[in-house]
């Protein structure tokens, strides 16, 4: 834990500012008070399910909440050259197009009917839906990474590194008691195993355990583009840019991805999100984040299915 202390500390003598932190949390506080007063993402960008708007929407509601804590972080720190910095619109433009193309992408409904005949619709929808992300987030980033970054500590700390992954292993440990005791409440139950008998292992003849070890890869990967994409690229990527404060604006925007769920995971979503980013930017690596969301993941899967038998 002191190295956790440590990398903290550091952040935040380079970054903190009491008024631009003050400022931000003001700014947040607004996008959270509109999105659930008006319950903007489910009711009105939702509203255009496989329309082509849809991704149009949610670039604007990223972009509106990234570039405005960019610009508080650039106003306080009278770093007003950013907007004038090619690779700083270079890199939040292809984030931008990419995350919002993630996620109003609609194309796997098609292809969920339209393979084997729409027979097992559910099963393939459900994890196509997990894994469109390849081609909507990590091959574009590996892209730009090959043809514009070359960033010389490998694919936005996507190369495993030992440096701080004890840390995280305590941090996902602490977790399991608390995982222990939600799955004995109705409403966690209700909303777990996320894995639905959907009769797919009779259609494929294999054992039920068979489609659900497929399911669960498949749902375990659909972290791997939220950690690339917000610790490695966002963090990582735009530290080139922003140095430290790359970390706040991608909070920011961190949180308006979890506007459709409940206000308490989105609150806690702004505290997960900076500690990990904070120590993204010290391992360089997203390793530790991708071990903390996995495991807490599968960690809620497991006990939801072990309480069911």
């Amino acid at each position: 834990m002191k190295s956790l202390w440590r990398d903290l500390r550091h952040h935040l003598r380079t970054d903190f500012r009491p008024d631009l932190y003050m400022a931000t949390a003001l700014w947040l506080s607004l996008l959270l008070a509109v999105n659930y007063a008006f319950d903007v993402e489910d009711s009105y960008i939702d509203a255009f399910q496989n329309d082509p708007r849809w991704p149009f929407l949610y670039f604007s509601l990223y972009a509106t909440a990234y570039y405005g804590s960019v610009w508080l972080w650039t106003t306080f720190h009278r770093r007003t050259d950013v907007w004038r910095n090619r690779g700083f619109w270079l890199r939040s433009s292809t984030a931008l197009v990419c995350y919002a193309t993630y996620a109003g992408f609609y194309a796997h409904n098609a292809w969920s009917q339209q393979l084997f005949g729409g027979q097992v619709f559910v099963f393939l929808y459900y994890c196509f839906r997990n894994l469109q992300s390849l081609l909507t987030v990590v091959l574009p980033l590996y892209l730009f990474y090959k043809l514009v970054d070359q960033y010389p500590s490998g694919f936005y700390g996507v190369v495993p590194k030992r440096k701080g992954l004890a840390l995280y292993a305590i941090l996902l440990a602490l977790m399991v008691p608390l995982i222990t005791l939600a799955s004995f409440q109705p409403d966690f139950l209700a909303s777990y195993p996320t894995y639905k008998d959907t009769s797919a292992n009779e259609f494929f003849n294999v054992p039920e355990w068979v489609t659900a070890l497929v399911y669960e890869l498949c749902y375990g990967w659909d972290f791997v583009p939220t950690e690339l994409m917000f610790r490695g690229f966002l963090v990582i990527g735009m530290s080139r840019v922003l140095g430290p404060g790359a970390v706040l604006p991608m909070v920011v925007w961190y949180c308006a991805i979890h506007f459709g769920r409940p206000l308490g995971e989105a609150v806690s979503s702004v505290f997960g999100g900076y500690l990990l980013g904070v120590l993204a930017l010290s391992t360089r690596s997203i390793w530790g984040g991708l071990l903390i969301h996995i495991g807490i993941a599968w960690g809620m899967e497991l006990a939801a299915f072990l309480q069911q038998r």
